[in-house]
């Protein structure tokens, strides 16, 4: 099955459409997403970085599959046995005939990070597929940079992603918060955002120094 160039998603708070870009961070997870039925003991484990999509991921998978799909947010907080009774329920076909549970948690919820007191949860977590959202690269940098600023309504010109994307983190929080940057500055000197405010931005995000150097 293959794997979306883009994911749309429902209208934001804001009137824009949300998507998520594809790239060599969720690649994986996203093909996976899209067949439950192969997934050992019907359970998945999504974890990933902060900003990176997981819970919107979740949703649209939710969305595909309808009812079969069963989605819980946060899971590591969850109590226990709570989510113990439901990864049984799950097993049994509980009241969804076929059906699939998606677990999403925090990025250092995954195999070491999610401290589980109850044996028999952590076993059935362990034995469920693990699904890690991974750090963008180059070209993933520069297409989250697009898509953020297109969120916005924010227009950039041609060559931003180009000289953004050696400059700042490759995290997805890390680029949020400078397109963020971008829009603020731009809206509050009332310039398009062009390179001086790209500058602003960085320098504001990483210090004069680290930002020519990153």
């Amino acid at each position: 099955m293959g794997v979306p160039s883009q994911i749309a998603l429902p209208l934001s708070a804001r009137g824009a459409a949300q998507r998520i870009v594809v790239g060599v961070a969720n690649a994986a997870v996203i093909e996976a997403l899209q067949a439950p039925e192969r997934w050992p003991f019907h359970v998945a484990v999504l974890t990933g970085p902060k900003r990176s999509g997981k819970s919107l991921l979740a949703h649209w998978a939710q969305a595909m599959h309808g009812d079969i799909l069963e989605v819980i947010d946060d899971a590591q907080g969850m109590d226990e046995t709570a989510l113990f009774h439901r990864w049984n329920a799950v097993q049994k076909g509980g009241t969804r005939e076929g059906g699939a549970l998606l677990l999403v948690a925090d990025a250092d919820a995954g195999a070491d990070g999610w401290r589980i007191a109850l044996p028999d949860l952590a076993s059935r977590i362990g034995g469920s597929l693990q699904l890690e959202i991974g750090a963008p690269d180059d070209l993933m940098a520069g297409e989250l940079i697009l898509a953020q600023a297109e969120a916005r309504g924010l227009s950039l010109p041609e060559g931003a992603a180009d000289y953004l994307v050696p400059r700042t983190t490759r995290s997805f929080a890390a680029i949020e918060a400078l397109v963020a940057a971008i829009d603020r500055i731009s809206l509050e000197r009332q310039t398009p955002a062009t390179m001086s405010v790209w500058r602003a931005a960085l320098e504001a995000l990483h210090g004069p120094e680290q930002q020519r150097l990153l």
